[in-house]
């Protein structure tokens, strides 16, 4: 689950810091810090090409964009992510019911550091909670896989293709934002969505992301630039279904 601070006082974004931090090295490991800033068009600049599954954003930002603001480009940008609101007045509460930003807490912060790290770190099991059931339940838009202990959702939009990986019983996942091993069986993602096609005994491409078939080397490429191998028997049928697939999506 990864996760962005956008908190402008420099002592309070390093205490959000460390209290994310320290929950997930003791208690989920899933948990990764991506962003740390003060500046919401940080945050904005991310959105571009990246998501984030959990804001934690602080609601009197130094800037002609507020907490609320911000919150409305993520909501518009992912209508699924988790939204943790901090603020020094808690009459700001009644902000986010207008805004319509279904947050999931609202984090005073003028408690005292330890109330305050128990609230961030119960916001973040919750947050964790609501991640662990979007990968379960929206399977026809995202895959959850388990790398060691830690357990991620991957959209199918960002998958490039999967590969067997040298050791057994294991598969390699290749995404826009990031390489993943982990235990499993192509097999097993074949059927998943129509958009996946077992091009060979060793790789499973996404259609949207074939950027060119090679029929004499029997491989293709894909959008980031790596060749994937096409069985013999398979390049007439992966032609025809890349070719469906491009007329289906435009």
């Amino acid at each position: 689950m990864k996760v962005i601070i956008c908190e402008d006082e420099s002592n309070h974004r390093e205490f959000l810091r460390s209290t994310i931090l320290k929950y997930a090295m003791f208690y989920q490991p899933s948990v990764e810090l991506c962003l740390t800033t003060g500046n919401p068009e940080d945050v904005l600049d991310f959105l571009k090409d990246q998501q984030a599954d959990c804001y934690v954003l602080d609601i009197e930002l130094n800037s002609t964009i507020t907490g609320m603001d911000l919150a409305s480009k993520i909501r518009e940008k992912d209508p699924l992510a988790q939204i943790i609101f901090i603020s020094m007045h808690a009459d700001k509460l009644k902000l986010t019911f207008k805004y319509k930003l279904a947050a999931l807490d609202f984090i005073v912060k003028d408690n005292e550091h330890n109330k305050l790290e128990t609230q961030i770190q119960e916001a973040l099991a919750a947050a964790f909670k609501k991640y662990q059931q979007l990968g379960c339940s929206n399977k026809s838009t995202h895959i959850q896989i388990k790398i060691g202990e830690r357990i991620k959702n991957v959209r199918f939009d960002d998958i490039y293709y999967f590969e067997t990986a040298p050791q057994e019983h294991k598969i390699i996942l290749y995404e826009v934002n990031g390489i993943y091993e982990f235990y499993g069986k192509l097999k097993a993602f074949e059927d998943i969505h129509p958009r996946f096609y077992r091009s060979h005994k060793s790789y499973l491409v996404n259609l949207d992301h074939v950027k060119d078939i090679n029929t004499k080397q029997h491989n293709l490429t894909m959008r980031n630039g790596h060749q994937c191998l096409v069985a013999t028997r398979k390049v007439k049928d992966l032609q025809a279904k890349v070719a469906d697939h491009s007329i289906i999506n435009h």
